[in-house]
Formats: structure tokens, sequence, C-alpha cells
């Protein structure tokens, strides 16, 4: 039985990564962060009916020795570094925390890798935010990098990291370049979680308006689910990479909320406001990402359309509500 540790196993990614393994019938041990918030950290995990499953272990992407530790005891073939500070809008306000963790947590995590299990295949979670101010209309994994954030620039520093251990010390190291990826267990902070959740609350009449900021910034979305399927993919391969993950469809804040909003019957135009608390101080407008190389060489291929993605956000939310409202 092949074991697989994974960090961040209690966020979105970590959680359907989990799935996924534990389907192909690995051992799935997560790293889980202590905190007062420890009773309800394993939600998304309850959600999917796996917490049971998966075995959690104590340990920090900022305390190399835990690591050292968790990966003597847990002796892994396959480990998947997904944990970060992941919420773009928190890095200007915490860039210091977001170095700390999204950045040099990466490596704490290759280095503990390095120094116990080197032969185990790592997997990092790079971004597609690292594009930022984009150097070409359609990016892919030669495009050159501009981040436009402290959590951008904290990826890329990952991202490289990764590649150097790789070509440093023969590890078999890859880094997904994953453009946006939703689900019903996306954070509410984000923005797609935010509209989806807005639309409940409006349609059950528990809010009046729904406030964004810029409505016109373009993405390209996809389904959380597929895109764990490209990360395990990538360590299935002979030989490490880097592969960049995404729909190549874009689509503005705009039309996302024109869509969820759709779902419930509702117009957007009746209640989305623009408020400029929510504009980031550097933005970026677009982002299409060309998956052409994780097609060719993963054979993977998005299955969930960005319609029915946020339709399964959308009648999630509204069933989350609906249970609080009568209860």
């Amino acid at each position: 039985m092949p074991t697989a540790l994974i960090t961040g196993i209690t966020g979105q990614d970590g959680a359907y990564l989990s799935q996924l393994l534990l389907k192909k019938g690995y051992r799935v041990v997560g790293l889980l962060r202590r905190s007062a918030s420890a009773d309800v950290i394993g939600e998304r995990l309850r959600w999917l009916g796996i917490l049971d499953d998966v075995e959690l272990v104590d340990g920090n992407l900022t305390d190399l020795s835990s690591l050292i530790r968790v990966v003597e005891t847990v002796k892994p073939d396959e480990i998947y570094n997904l944990a970060a500070q992941s919420f773009v809008a928190a890095s200007w306000q915490q860039p210091l925390l977001t170095g700390n963790v999204t950045g040099i947590g990466a490596v704490n995590v290759l280095e503990a890798a390095r120094i116990v299990q080197s032969n185990a295949r790592f997997y990092q979670a790079s971004s597609s935010e690292m594009y930022g101010l984009i150097q070409e209309l359609i990016q892919n994994e030669k495009t050159p990098f501009y981040p436009r954030s402290p959590y951008a620039v904290a990826k890329l520093y990952a991202h490289w990291m990764t590649i150097n251990y790789r070509e440093s010390f023969g590890m078999h190291a890859s880094s997904g370049i994953l453009f946006n990826h939703e689900s019903p267990l996306r954070g509410i902070e984000f923005v797609t979680r935010k509209v989806t959740d807005g639309v409940a609350r409006i349609k059950l009449g528990l809010a009046n308006e729904l406030a964004l900021g810029n409505l016109d910034a373009t993405r390209d979305w996809g389904h959380a689910r597929d895109y764990v399927r490209a990360m395990y993919l990538m360590l299935q391969q002979e030989k490490p990479d880097d592969y960049v993950v995404a729909t190549g469809r874009t689509t503005s804040i705009r039309d996302l909320c024109r869509i969820a909003f759709s779902v419930a019957g509702l117009n957007y135009e009746d209640y989305v406001v623009t408020n400029p608390a929510f504009l980031r101080p550097a933005e970026v407008e677009v982002l299409l990402g060309d998956a052409t190389k994780a097609k060719t060489v993963l054979g993977w291929e998005p299955e969930t359309t960005l319609e029915g993605m946020i339709a399964e956000m959308v009648e999630a939310d509204l069933a989350r509500h609906s249970r609080y409202k009568n209860s």
C-alpha cells in the first residue's frame, strides 16, 4: 500500500486529493497545524465522508524539525505540498507570514524530504498568480512570470526552489501551475464562493445585495476535483516536470455572477454592487492557461464545465443556508 503525505489536507485541494488517493488504495496521512479551531478543522474531510479514513499528524511548515520527524515516522512514497497562506488579498496585510509559510514553508518540506526520504516523489502547488502582469495572452510553462502580490512572489520562490531541488539533488519534484480551481469546499473568502454563497443568501431572503470588487477581472476557472487528478498524474510519471493545469477558457467575474444568479432564477444586475474596498493594490486582470503539455504527457482533461461547477456550488450553499435557516 503506497503512502501519501499531504500538507494542507484540511483545505479544498487536500480534501479532494485525499478522496482520490483513498479510492486508489493509498494510506493517506495529513499534516495538521494545531489551532484553537481544531474541532472544526476537518469539516471538508467530513463533508466528503473521509475524515475517519485519513491519519492526521501534528506538524508545521515553519518548523523544519517537526517536518523531519513526520517524514521519518510516516515514510511517505509521495508528498503533496498544498499548504500555504493562500488568500491573495491577505498577503498584502501579512507579507512576512505569507513568505514564511507559502515560500520558506515549501522549502522546509523539500529539505525534510531530502534529508530523510529523498526517494519520495514531491508535488509543489504552484499558482497561476505567478504570471501576474501577463507577458503573453495565453500562459504556458515557458511564459515569463511577473508576480503582482506577496502571495504570488512567495509561490514563485517555492516554484523555483522545487526546480532547484530537482536539478541539484536529483529529487522527483514536480510543480503544478494550477489556474483557479473551485468547488463547494472553497473558502468563503474566495470570490467564486463569495458569489455562490451570496446567491444562496439572497435567494433565501438572508441578504439583499452582494458587494464585490473588480467585476471585469477574468480568470480561467476549473473544478478542484479535476485538478487534484492532475497532481496525482504528475507523480506517476517516470520523470518529474512542471505542468500548467487549466481549462483554456477565461471568464469575467461579471459573467461568473450572471451564471451563478441564473442558477437561482435571479438577475445579478439587481443585486451585485461594487465596493472599492475589495479592489487589490495591484490587480491581475486576465489569466488564461494552456494545458497542452498536461493533456499530452499526462493524458489529463478537465471533466466539469464552469457552468456545472457553479451550479454545484450554488446548490451546496443553498442547502447549507437552508439547514441553518430551519434549525
